[in-house]
């Protein structure tokens, strides 16, 4: 082991030399890479995933002819027996008018994200909902979704969610709980345990419950916003929520603030922050983003200058730019930061007055929070791009605070029955509250959620809980903004929603969930019309209850340091960008979705810098032992280019024990060392190897190509920058062909070299609807993807999963390389410094080429070319060689060597899109470009308009799933052959560019090179030179 562990610090100090001897640009995938270790090379080696295993008892070709001999006889056999039973299908008596049988519907609904509303409009097919999109009327989502948003089909439709009511370990009724509930509120002593609530009537239901019947109502999500609403408390003296105006920024400084990946205006930050960054030969004006952070986020990949710094510097780094700014910080501020760097800030914010942001995540303290809201107020931006209004939360209180109150109270003895609506407080609070604990002193205990989970095994009662999708509700959106929950299905196992166990708790056991919502805005419409309220559920939204802006004034005039922290190694708690907080662990789409730094799934770890890997003797699968605050847990390392140094990163959401049958067991859980009084970081841990490791599946390394001579790897690195393409916005004003063929870089300007003839005249149609000219008449489908506002989000990879019924393939497939998603995004690293390298992404499905290289050698025909240019696959012809996979250069095809996909689960039988085909086992899959939305569409336009043979296609009709779920608007498809359509005229753009453009193959799916902004002033001269563009950012 220990000789093991030398090589590794070998390999990284070999990997520092090499990187400081480059020149020219280089773009790297992992650390793996460059070291070339051995299990790279293995995983390449092998450039396909696995085959079918070896048979333990082969079967030899006489066997297999007596075999299939007998199964003839036996059918000719079964054939003279009797006929199958007569199955009759019966149809409706009375026929629905609304409902046109094979034509899906569409219904506004909201979702609640940690309290928030997300607008959505779902479809519907005779009654089984199948796929969520974004509700363009809603303020939250302007059409677009999230990755969780897209997952909450599958969630829904979970075959684990709780369906059962439990009193202790018997099964009950709901209406056995009603009637045990009522003595135990008249006796008094009862607690309420919410998350966050934004509900109108929630939260009128608990105001009114407060009042007649003397319960207190706490309130505790591991997510809560305690630290932003404490800062505003310093700052203004008062509770307001602060919103940000991304699309009037110039220059955006982000203090550990991932506001493109998480938070309740997650998906219109990541609009507004794109808009500016659009750029076309036209329009070349863009925004600047500065980002510093201890832990690598898409925010940090999408900043033009990124400083990796451990979260407790973070303050000072802020009190070095209030007092550039002029702020009187008192005391010395201590340069934890390189001087040119928060020169450079400083100086690009003060010229840009009214017309910048900074923000802070809520990781940092209150302090940090204060001082920020200074910093605006001196810049000018109050008012400008930054608003406050008054809390959307209906009673926003420390949730924190609220908890430990309530534990406090539960060890006393004072809390006679406690109810828990959703949530997980046994698996989710402090580890030193020690909630389990507190909780079994209580007499009665009630816990309504999704699932059977931690909490629920220790409650006396425990309730299925409708999915918001089953149930009616209201709840507000980032800016207070009212919609309602409609539901879309009768709830599958009986749940009961949070405003109906309210309601039984007034001794209303019967009231329904319409009736609820429907009596509490009755009293507060204008318009109570059945007509006004149908309105309302159709468009979504509640007009006017948006809430206004608020003035404010600053009115600390002094910023006290946040309490110091020791010295030591730092641990910081991040949520899991694809669990969350462990609320969606039992979610199979995203366990296996790839963490889009990492790339890991189905595991978390902890994450380190190399620099600090080096120094503890540390590689990635290393098993260690993390203490902290007098807690520990092992946890596998990951060593994460861009991580501050002297600083691990733990995300939380794993390590269920209760979670169901996807999500018990897998990872460690990181909520043991979390403490009450330090949420987000703290120092003083301390981390020892224990011996041996865990593999853990990170997909970046799948479908790599094995190159051992060293002159095809030398030709591997010049092309590398043909395949990330990427500039300055300086470059591309100055010359907008520089970013085009060579990334700016190139040795030589202008087109990119083919290794094959050039084609003069590409797939057109060579047969089908041509017109009297010769000319093809039909679509001839595209797509372009913007590299520069990308933010690799997900989204798009699960909005492919739902629509496309692609199944999950566990932790074990993936690590043979196995996994199944039409789309992956690639992550490459640029630079010469492993600390903090450039990061990019590129979202790559089948591209369509008009020369495809899997068709010819597909022995059955089983991939051809559609009369609109589409690389068909026809299931039913393959037979599973997987020459196509072998000869696509893009490596994109999917090849299903088990069945993957569940066939017998009655709940996922529903949830499946109707509209495409469930692959077996022996089946090559890939990307069709949403084909039966293109085939749909044209229907459509036959029936209405009459046409007959090609369709005369509107721009934009057809929206494939992944360009309808994109946050960024990153994705274009239409038709390339409308020289008046968005995409064809993207395809004219100076930075569009073909990946693989040297092969010929002329794909159907290009991309726009990926530009940044940097300041001049910290752009490396030497990095520059050598193609690469670091920063100084003093970690070098």
């Amino acid at each position: 082991m220990k000789e093991q562990t030398n090589n590794k610090q070998v390999e990284l100090a070999e990997i520092r030399a090499r990187l400081a001897n480059a020149h020219g640009q280089h773009y790297w995938r992992s650390l793996d890479e460059l070291a070339e270790t051995e299990e790279f090379q293995k995983f390449v080696h092998n450039e396909f995933p696995h085959g079918l295993m070896n048979w333990e008892n082969p079967v030899s070709r006489r066997t297999f002819l007596k075999l299939m001999g007998a199964s003839m006889a036996l059918a000719g056999l079964t054939a003279c027996g009797p006929l199958q039973p007569v199955e009759r299908i019966v149809p409706y008596v009375d026929g629905r008018p609304e409902l046109v049988p094979g034509e899906p519907m569409f219904f506004a609904t909201t979702m609640p994200s940690n309290g928030y509303g997300v607008g959505l409009v779902v479809r519907s097919f005779e009654g089984r909902p199948t796929k969520v999109e974004g509700n363009e009327a809603h303020p939250a989502s302007l059409g677009t979704s999230s990755l969780m948003a897209q997952a909450a089909i599958l969630t829904m439709y979970d075959p684990d969610r709780s369906q059962v009511v439990r009193n202790a370990s018997t099964a009950s009724t709901w209406e056995a709980f009603v009637e045990a509930i009522a003595p135990a509120i008249r006796a008094g002593g009862v607690r309420i345990l919410t998350e966050t609530v934004t509900s109108p009537t929630l939260a009128s239901q608990l105001q009114s419950l407060q009042e007649s019947s003397g319960v207190e109502w706490h309130q505790y999500d591991p997510t809560g916003q305690n630290h932003a609403r404490a800062g505003a408390q310093l700052a203004f003296g008062e509770n307001v929520d602060t919103h940000y105006r991304l699309d009037k920024a110039e220059v955006i400084l982000a203090l550990e603030a991932d506001f493109l990946d998480y938070g309740p205006a997650q998906l219109v930050y990541s609009r507004q922050f794109a808009d500016k960054r659009r750029i076309r030969e036209d329009q070349t004006d863009m925004n600047r983003l500065y980002v510093v952070e201890s832990t690598p986020t898409i925010t940090g990949a999408m900043a033009d200058h990124r400083l990796p710094l451990r979260s407790s510097d973070i303050e000072d780094f802020a009190r070095a730019v209030a007092e550039g700014l002029g702020i009187d910080v008192g005391g010395k501020v201590a340069e934890i930061a390189p001087a040119e760097w928060v020169d450079a800030v400083v100086e690009d914010l003060k010229s840009h007055e009214g017309a910048s942001i900074v923000l802070v995540g809520e990781g940092q303290p209150p302090e940090v929070h204060a001082l920020v809201h200074a910093i605006n107020n001196v810049l000018g931006n109050i008012g400008q791009t930054v608003v406050y209004t008054d809390p959307v939360e209906a009673a926003p209180v420390d949730q924190m605070a609220s908890l430990q109150a309530l534990v406090s109270d539960m060890q006393d003895g004072k809390v006679k029955t406690l109810i828990i609506i959703g949530g997980n407080p046994v698996y989710t609070a402090p580890a030193d509250l020690n909630f389990a604990e507190a909780l079994a002193k209580v007499n009665l205990s009630v816990h309504l959620s999704l699932y059977d989970d931690e909490t629920s095994e220790r409650c006396t009662w425990h309730l299925p809980e409708a999915h918001f999708l089953e149930s009616w509700g209201d709840v507000r959106a980032f800016d207070g903004t009212a919609s309602i929950i409609q539901p879309l299905i009768a709830p599958l196992y009986g749940g009961k929603s949070a405003g109906e166990l309210l309601a039984a708790l007034m001794g209303q056991g019967d009231a329904a969930g319409y009736d609820i919502v429907r009596a509490y805005w009755n009293e507060h419409l204008a318009d109570t019309s059945e007509r006004a309220w149908e309105g309302i559920l159709q468009q979504g939204v509640i007009a006017e209850s948006t809430l206004p802006a608020k003035k404010v004034t600053l009115t600390g005039r002094s910023f006290p340091r946040s309490p110091a922290q020791g010295d030591g190694l730092e641990i910081v708690f991040r949520l899991d960008p694809t669990v969350l907080d462990g609320r969606y662990a039992n979610n199979g789409w995203l366990q296996e979705t790839p963490k889009p730094l990492t790339k890991i799934t189905w595991d978390n770890a902890a994450l380190i810098s190399p620099t600090t890997a080096q120094k503890l003797g540390l590689t990635s699968e290393d098993v260690v032992s993390i203490t902290y605050q007098g807690a520990t847990v092992n946890a596998p390392v990951w060593v994460s280019p861009g991580h501050a140094n002297d600083s691990l990163t733990l995300h939380l959401g794993y390590g269920r024990t209760r979670a169901g049958h996807v999500g018990t067991g897998i990872g460690f859980n990181a909520y043991a060392l979390r403490q009450s009084g330090t949420p987000w970081f703290g120092t003083g841990a301390s981390i020892r190897k224990v011996g041996g490791r865990h593999r853990l599946a990170s997909t970046q390394h799948h479908h790599s190509i094995d190159v051992k001579n060293p002159k095809l790897q030398e030709l591997t690195d010049k092309r590398t920058p043909t395949i990330i393409h990427a500039g300055t916005i300086q470059e591309f004003r100055d010359d907008p062909e520089s970013v085009h063929g060579h990334g700016g870089h190139g040795e030589s300007e202008g087109e990119q070299p083919s290794l094959y003839p050039k084609i003069e005249n590409t797939w057109e149609g060579s047969y089908g609807w041509i017109d009297s000219e010769g000319k093809w008449k039909g679509a001839r489908w595209g797509m372009v993807i913007d590299l520069t506002v990308c933010t690799s989000c997900n989204a798009c990879v699960a909005a492919c999963q739902a629509e496309n019924n692609i199944p999950v393939v566990g932790k074990e497939e993936v690590l043979q390389g196995c996994e199944m998603h039409w789309i992956r995004i690639d992550r490459y690293y640029e630079g010469y410094d492993i600390d903090n390298p450039r990061t990019y992404h590129q979202p790559l499905g089948c591209v369509h080429c008009e020369v495809a290289p899997c068709e010819p050698v597909c022995p059955v025909a089983a991939t051809a070319h559609s009369l609109e240019g589409l690389n068909e696959m026809i299931y039913n012809r393959c037979v599973g060689t997987r020459y196509c996979g072998n000869n696509c250069p893009y490596k994109v095809r999917r090849f299903n060597y088990y069945q993957y996909s569940d066939l017998t689960t009655e709940s996922y039988k529903l949830m499946r899109n109707p509209d495409v085909t469930v692959r077996n086992r022996g089946v090559m899959e890939k990307c069709t470009y949403c084909v039966q939305r293109i085939n749909l569409t044209r229907i459509a336009y036959k029936r209405d308009t009459g046409q007959s043979g090609y369709v005369e296609y509107d721009d934009g009709a057809v929206v494939p799933a992944c360009e309808q779920a994109c946050p960024t608007r990153a994705i274009t498809f239409g038709d390339v052959g409308d020289p008046e359509s968005r995409v064809a005229q993207l395809k004219q753009q100076p930075h569009n560019y073909d990946l693989l453009g040297e092969l010929a193959v002329v794909p159907r799916t290009s991309y726009l090179a990926r530009l940044r902004n940097p300041n001049p002033a910290l752009e490396s001269p030497t990095a520059t030179e050598q193609g690469g563009h670091q920063d100084s950012h003093g970690e070098e």
